[in-house]
């Protein structure tokens, strides 16, 4: 008797145990519902890729920064690459006139031109960038042991031949032309693309609508035009549509018109004309043209390795649009946006 009890016993209490397993329709066994639940998988948010710092477009990594000087007369038109480049920096030279210098690093277009000389103002807004490369076609002879000592790559039509050609259909000087491949293979230590201390994004509150902006030099005008339908400002010229060799007319999301002290510089041209010495380091006042609008603006810059600071009126980061940005530098007068 004592051993029939102990197996009811033990029976019984396999029967109590039973309803705690359930069978799977394969044939295994599964946990009921109020047992643990395996771990769900939690998709991970993907990181946004990294913005370009001089355009603050969504960028695979950073390129080396190649800067070009660019003829900027109508002898020199329509220029080929500038499409292409990040920045867009107008400078003024010799008789009132006006040259670029484009600077390239996130998307570089396979040739590049009229390549022109470079000027004093060149190597003082270079350091910036840290040591990029720097395509050009002669300097002023009493400026060659100061591009020596600059900071920056010479790949000049002397330093790197290889890299330019003679563009046909154009005239001589503004038939030179350069192969950016071969430009950069000629410095392949020139700095990466670095942080300006920029910022993009939404406007600002404020501005002043504006449906085109104009900045004179003694012999050169510009004229940015709003355009509602191409979210630009495009560019015109003493009258005339600036437009690219590739097609379509020559504008950008963002102008800066930064004025800087010009004085008169220790160099000067075949012709006696001398030629300007932009002060772009210290503080002043700019208006930058962004979405329709004109926003008065100060700039700093505290040395020439630094980038330049841009900020509203009440000392907030000024933020640009994002993509290409023009930065025209001009003597100081009374802004009026």
């Amino acid at each position: 008797m004592r051993v029939k009890r102990v197996i009811g016993i033990a029976l019984a209490g396999t029967a109590v145990l039973a309803p705690a397993v359930a069978c799977s329709s394969s044939g295994g066994a599964t946990p009921a519902s109020g047992g643990a639940q395996p771990a769900e998988t939690v998709a991970a948010t993907p990181s946004p890729p990294p913005e370009h710092p001089f355009t603050g477009q969504p960028v695979a990594s950073r390129k080396p920064v190649l800067a070009v000087k660019i003829e900027n007369t109508s002898s020199g038109k329509p220029q080929l690459g500038l499409r292409s480049a990040d920045l867009v920096f107008v400078e003024q030279v010799e008789g009132g006139l006006t040259r670029l210098m484009a600077v390239f690093s996130s998307k570089i277009p396979e040739k590049v031109g009229p390549v022109r000389s470079a000027r004093i103002s060149d190597l003082h807004l270079l350091p910036m960038f840290g040591k990029p490369a720097l395509a050009y076609s002669g300097v002023q002879s009493k400026m060659v042991p100061l591009v020596r000592e600059a900071s920056l790559f010479d790949v000049s039509d002397s330093a790197a031949p290889g890299a330019y050609f003679r563009q046909p259909g154009r005239v001589a000087p503004y038939n030179l032309f350069a192969d950016t491949k071969k430009l950069l293979a000629g410095a392949p230590k020139a700095t990466r693309a670095k942080d300006l201390g920029w910022e993009f994004g939404d406007a600002p509150e404020g501005g002043t609508p504006k449906k085109s902006f104009s900045v004179k030099y003694p012999a050169a005008n510009f004229t940015f035009t709003w355009s509602a339908a191409q979210k630009r400002w495009l560019v015109t010229q003493d009258g005339k549509k600036d437009m690219a060799a590739e097609g379509g007319q020559l504008g950008a999301p963002t102008i800066v018109v930064q004025y800087a002290k010009t004085t008169r510089s220790e160099f000067h041209d075949f012709t006696g004309s001398y030629t300007p010495l932009i002060q772009t380091t210290g503080t002043g006042k700019a208006v930058v043209l962004r979405d329709g609008k004109a926003y008065k603006a100060e700039w700093s810059r505290s040395s020439e390795k630094a980038g330049t600071m841009f900020t509203t009126e009440g000392g907030e980061p000024m933020k640009f649009s994002r993509g290409q940005v023009w930065i025209v530098l001009a003597a100081p007068k009374p802004v009026q946006p």
